[in-house]
């Protein structure tokens, strides 16, 4: 059982969570959360390089000097791959780099990775972040009271909150997602996960009803 302390946006300690990591993820395979963090890295990747074969490449294809009695190497065109300014030999070409792993895996994922950042001691549990108005500067203001402003964070919220989310979209390294929506790769790229109390609680009651 972990007991972690519940702040509000000031900073202060209004209270305690009692948890056990095991209600969210009886263990933690790190294999698993390996290829999920690949997987969703690599669907990041665009694709898009590419590279000049032989024939693509600008310059003449005649015979660079003749065969035999120069006592250079043998040589052909300029274009060869062994030249400078020449075409690369295996060339590379446009891929889709995508893969997916099943969901019931990807979901399994998820809740390790939380469970790990919770035994990590990587979590902090906030009693409430809703605004009443977009203002990047009090949700700034709140970051700074908990002692995680500048660093890598990552935001859980029960919902989608537009308010807090275009607040808090142009603090450098924050990121915010409703709780339904984090995956492996999320919750395990942050330095520290930020959740609210009613998210754990959905996280918690959703576990218990698969």
């Amino acid at each position: 059982m972990v007991s972690l302390p519940i702040f509000d946006k000031s900073g202060k300690e209004v209270g305690k969570y009692e948890l056990d990591p095991a209600e969210i993820a009886p263990s933690i395979n790190k294999q698993l959360l390996h290829d999920a963090v690949v997987m969703y890295q690599a669907n990041l990747r665009q694709g898009t390089h590419r590279t000049k074969t032989r024939a693509e490449v600008a310059g003449s294809t005649k015979k660079m000097y003749r065969q035999k009695g120069t006592g250079n190497a043998r040589a052909g065109s300029k274009r060869s791959g062994v030249r400078r300014g020449g075409g690369h030999i295996f060339a590379i070409r446009p891929r889709d780099y995508s893969f997916r792993l099943n969901k019931k895996a990807l979901k399994i994922a998820t809740r390790m990775a939380i469970a790990s950042k919770i035994q990590s001691e990587q979590v902090m549990v906030v009693d409430d972040l809703a605004q009443s108005e977009i203002k990047t500067k009090s949700v700034a203001g709140a970051l700074k009271a908990l002692g995680v402003y500048g660093q890598k964070i990552g935001i859980a919220l029960e919902k989608h909150d537009p308010v807090f989310y275009r607040s808090a979209r142009n603090i450098e390294g924050v990121s915010v997602s409703p709780v339904a929506e984090l995956n492996a790769y999320s919750v395990l790229r942050p330095r520290k996960l930020l959740i609210t109390k009613a998210a754990l609680d959905s996280l918690r009651s959703s576990g218990k009803s698969e």
